[in-house]
C-alpha cells in the first residue's frame, strides 16, 4: 500500500509542472485524492461489500468531481490532472502509467450487461473532453486529442483526434520512431495534441480542391488549344471557386484558374445564358 502511494505521488511530479511539495499534492490534488478513494472502494466492491463501495465513490464524486465505478480496474502510476468531469465506467480497465485530463469519459454504448466499457493499456494519455466509448482497446502509447471521439480499437502507438477519431499518426511498425519524433519536437504532450497536429478531413478535401483546380486549369488550356486550331467550343462562363480552402495548415499554393474569357465578353448573352445563382 504505501509503495502503490509513493508511486501514485512520485507521478503527480512527473507529470504536473505545477506540483510542488508532497504536501500540496496530497492536501489539494483532487486527482489524487480520486485514485486514492478508489483503491478502498475497488477493495470493498471486490470483497462483498458493493452498497458500502458505491456510497465511498459518490462521496469521493461529490468533493472532487470525479466519478470512478467501484468495478472500473486501474493499474499502478495513474494520474488525473485536473480532473473535473471526469467519468469512469464500471467495466473499464486502465494499465500502467495513464493520463487522464478533465472531462474524460471512459463509457458504454449499451445497456446489455458484461463488458460495456474500454480496455486501455499501458502509457496512455488522453486529453481533454475526450470519449471513449464501448468494449474497445486502446493500445499501448496511445495519445488521443482534446474533444475526440473514439469508438474503435485503436492499434499501438497511435494518435487519434477528430469525431468520430481518426488515426493520424503511428503504427506498430515505426512506434519507436514515432516516440523519438515526438520527444524531439514537443517533449510529453499534455493535452494529446499540438498545434500543428493535421485535421486528416481538412487535408483529404484540400488536396481534392488542388487537384480540382489543376484540372480546370488543364481543361481551359485544351479549349484554347483547340480554338486555336479552328475549332467550335461553347464559351459557358463556370462560377469561380475563388480560394476555396478549409481552415487547416494545409495552404493551397494553386493559382486562381483563369477562364480565358475577356471582360467585354461577360456582358454578353442574354438572361438564359448567364448561371442562375446558388
Amino acid at each position: 500500500m504505501w509503495e502503490r502511494l509513493r508511486e501514485d505521488l512520485d507521478c503527480v511530479f512527473e507529470r504536473d509542472p505545477a506540483a510542488r511539495t508532497r504536501f500540496e499534492v496530497i492536501t489539494t490534488y483532487p486527482g489524487f485524492h480520486a485514485v486514492l478513494m478508489h483503491r478502498l472502494t475497488h477493495f470493498l466492491w471486490k470483497n462483498g461489500l458493493p452498497w458500502l463501495a458505491r456510497v465511498l465513490s459518490n462521496v469521493a464524486r461529490l468533493f472532487t468531481g470525479i466519478e470512478i465505478h467501484p468495478g472500473a480496474t486501474i493499474g499502478r502510476r495513474f494520474f488525473i490532472d485536473h480532473g473535473m468531469g471526469v467519468v469512469i465506467g464500471e467495466t473499464a480497465e486502465i494499465g500502467d502509467d495513464c493520463t487522464l485530463y478533465h472531462g474524460v469519459t471512459l463509457g458504454g454504448t449499451s445497456w446489455e450487461k458484461g463488458k460495456r466499457h474500454p480496455t486501455l493499456g499501458n502509457d496512455v494519455v488522453i486529453g481533454a473532453g475526450a470519449k471513449v466509448l464501448g468494449p474497445i482497446r486502446i493500445g499501448d502509447d496511445v495519445r488521443i486529442g482534446s474533444n475526440a471521439v473514439v469508438i474503435r480499437d485503436v492499434h499501438d502507438g497511435a494518435t487519434v483526434v477528430g469525431v468520430p477519431g481518426r488515426v493520424v499518426g503511428g503504427s506498430q511498425s515505426d512506434q519507436q520512431k514515432r516516440r523519438e519524433a515526438i520527444a524531439r519536437k514537443m517533449g510529453f504532450d499534455a493535452y494529446g495534441s499540438t498545434q500543428d497536429m493535421p485535421d486528416p478531413v481538412a487535408n483529404a478535401i484540400n488536396n481534392m480542391l488542388d487537384h480540382i483546380h489543376i484540372m480546370d486549369k488543364r481543361l481551359e488550356d485544351m479549349c484554347r488549344g483547340l480554338k486555336s486550331l479552328g475549332a467550335e467550343v461553347a464559351d459557358m462562363q463556370m462560377p469561380d471557386l475563388g480560394p476555396c480552402e478549409l481552415d487547416s495548415h494545409t495552404v493551397c499554393t494553386t493559382p486562381p484558374i483563369e477562364t480565358g474569357d475577356d471582360e467585354s465578353d461577360q456582358g454578353e448573352g442574354t438572361d438564359k445564358d448567364k448561371p442562375e445563382p446558388r
